[in-house]
C-alpha cells in the first residue's frame, strides 16, 4: 500500500483537445538548397575567399538544427568544385562529456558523417590561443581550425535560452565556445551569464581579427523548424549583420500563443531540441535570472529525454516532476560535465522522479495553487521544436476559441494512458 501512489490516484485527468498554432511560414524548400547555397558562395566577397588548394575547417555544432547535415554537404560541394580542401570540426564547447569521440558522434547521429557530405571530420579538444581580448582574456580556438588555411563558420541564428544581448545564439557564439571547445566555453561561462552579452562579442571579435575567418553561413530557421534564411556573411560583416538576423529570428520563431496556464506538459526533452533540454523561450523554464518570457506556469512535468542526448538531461532540472524512465536513462556525469562548464546547477537538479506520466502529471496538478483540480488549465507539447500542434484541457478551451492564431482541430477526449500509466 502506497499513501503517496494513492493520493495521485485521487487526482481527475482533465480531457484534452488537440490545437493547431498558426506562425509565419517563410521556407527554402529542400530542392532549392542546393541553389541557395551556390547563389551565397558565388558572391564575390565570398568567392574570393576560397582558393584551390587550401585546407578549410568548416564547423558544426550540436544544436539539432533541420537540414544541417544537407547544407553542410553543399557547402563542402561548393569549396570542393572552387578546388579547396574542406574539412569539417565539430563545434560545441564541452558537449558530449568535453570527450572528442563523443563530440563526433553527436554530429554524426545528425547525418553529419564522411561518407555523406564528402569530406574528413576532424575532431580534438586541443586548443591553441590565437590572441588575447582588449580585456586581456586569453582566446583559443580548435587546433585543426587554427592549422586550416581558412574557417568557414556555420550556425544558426536564434535567441539563447539564459542571456539577451545584441548577440545570442549564433555566429558569434559559434566561435567563442564552439571553436573555444571546453577552454574557451570555460572562460566565458566562469565570469557568469550577466556577462555574457560583453563576452561574446568580445571574444567573437578577436576571434575575426587573429583566426583565419573567411565567412560565415548563417541560418535562420521558422517557427516550423524549417530552414528560411540562408545567408553568407563576410568576415567583416559579422558583428554588423548578426543582430539584424537575430531580430528576424525572434519575429519567426515558435512560441504557445496562450499565455498562462496551471500545469505545462513536456513529453520529451533533448540537446537535440535546446541547449536547455527544452527552449525557456516558449516553456518559460529560464535557469537564470537575465533571460525572461515564454508561457508562465505553476508546475512542469517532464516525461522523457530523447534518445539523441545520449542521456544528458538537460533541462530536467527546470521541471517539477519526472518519470522514472527518464532517471533511467540519465547519464549524469556527462549531464554535470555541461552544467559545471555552463556553471547553471539548476538544469541538472534531479526533480521528483515518478513510476509513470500520470503520476508526474497528476502530482504537478495537484501541486499547483489556487485552482480547480477538476478543471486545471494544462497544455501538453511533445517538445519545444514542434509547436504547431499542442494540446490544452477543457478549461482553456473558451480562451483558445477567441484566439486569432489557435484553432481547435479535434475533439475533447481522455488523455491516451496505457496499462502502465505512460501517454502513447
Amino acid at each position: 500500500m502506497s499513501v503517496f501512489y494513492d493520493l495521485l490516484k485521487e487526482v481527475p485527468m482533465p480531457k484534452m483537445v488537440k490545437v493547431r498554432q498558426k506562425f509565419q511560414r517563410p521556407s527554402i524548400p529542400l530542392d532549392d538548397i542546393p541553389q541557395t547555397i551556390d547563389d551565397i558562395l558565388g558572391l564575390d566577397d565570398i568567392s574570393d575567399t576560397i582558393q584551390p588548394g587550401k585546407r578549410i575547417a568548416i564547423t558544426v555544432g550540436s544544436r539539432g538544427i533541420r537540414n544541417i547535415a544537407f547544407i553542410t554537404r553543399e557547402i563542402v560541394r561548393v569549396l570542393k568544385e572552387k578546388g579547396a580542401l574542406p574539412f569539417i570540426i565539430p563545434a560545441m564547447g564541452s558537449h558530449g562529456g568535453g570527450i572528442a569521440e563523443n563530440q563526433q558522434k553527436i554530429i554524426e547521429d545528425f547525418g553529419v558523417t564522411e561518407a555523406y557530405c564528402g569530406c574528413p571530420i576532424k575532431s580534438t579538444m586541443d586548443t591553441v590561443e590565437i590572441g588575447k581580448t582588449p580585456e586581456g582574456h586569453s582566446v583559443v580556438i580548435d587546433r585543426y581550425a587554427a592549422e586550416a588555411d581558412g574557417i568557414v563558420v556555420v550556425g544558426r541564428v536564434k535567441p539563447h535560452t539564459a542571456f539577451r544581448g545584441e548577440y545570442e545564439s549564433g555566429i558569434m557564439k559559434m566561435m567563442t565556445i564552439g571553436l573555444g571547445k571546453r577552454e574557451g566555453a570555460n572562460a566565458c561561462h566562469a565570469a557568469g551569464w550577466k556577462h555574457m552579452r560583453r563576452l561574446i562579442p568580445l571574444f567573437g571579435n578577436t576571434i575575426i581579427k587573429h583566426a583565419k575567418i573567411l565567412f560565415a553561413v548563417a541560418i535562420v530557421e521558422n517557427a516550423f523548424d524549417e530552414t528560411c534564411i540562408l545567408e553568407a556573411i563576410p568576415k567583416d560583416r559579422i558583428a554588423e549583420r548578426e543582430p539584424e538576423l537575430l531580430d528576424q529570428a525572434k519575429q519567426l520563431m515558435a512560441r504557445i500563443w496562450i499565455e498562462d496556464t496551471d500545469v505545462l506538459v513536456v513529453d520529451k526533452i533533448g540537446k537535440n531540441i535546446s541547449g536547455d533540454g527544452m527552449d525557456p523561450n516558449i516553456t518559460g523554464t529560464f535557469a537564470t535570472p537575465y533571460a525572461s518570457g515564454g508561457l508562465k506556469w505553476q508546475k512542469v512535468a517532464v516525461l522523457d529525454v530523447t534518445d539523441e542526448s545520449h542521456g544528458v538531461i538537460i533541462g530536467a532540472g527546470m521541471a517539477h516532476a519526472t518519470t522514472q524512465r527518464l532517471f533511467d536513462k540519465a547519464d549524469l556525469e556527462a549531464s554535470y560535465i555541461n552544467a559545471l562548464t555552463s556553471t547553471v546547477f539548476d538544469v541538472v537538479r534531479i526533480p521528483m522522479i515518478l513510476k509513470s506520466d500520470r503520476d508526474a502529471i497528476a502530482a504537478c496538478i495537484r501541486a499547483s495553487n489556487e485552482i480547480d483540480i477538476r478543471k486545471p488549465r494544462v497544455i501538453r507539447i511533445s517538445d519545444s521544436l514542434h509547436m504547431e500542434y499542442i494540446y490544452i484541457s477543457e478549461a482553456l478551451m473558451d480562451e483558445a476559441s477567441k484566439h486569432a492564431n489557435l484553432e481547435i482541430v479535434g475533439d475533447l477526449q481522455e488523455m491516451p494512458f496505457d496499462a502502465n500509466g505512460n501517454l502513447w
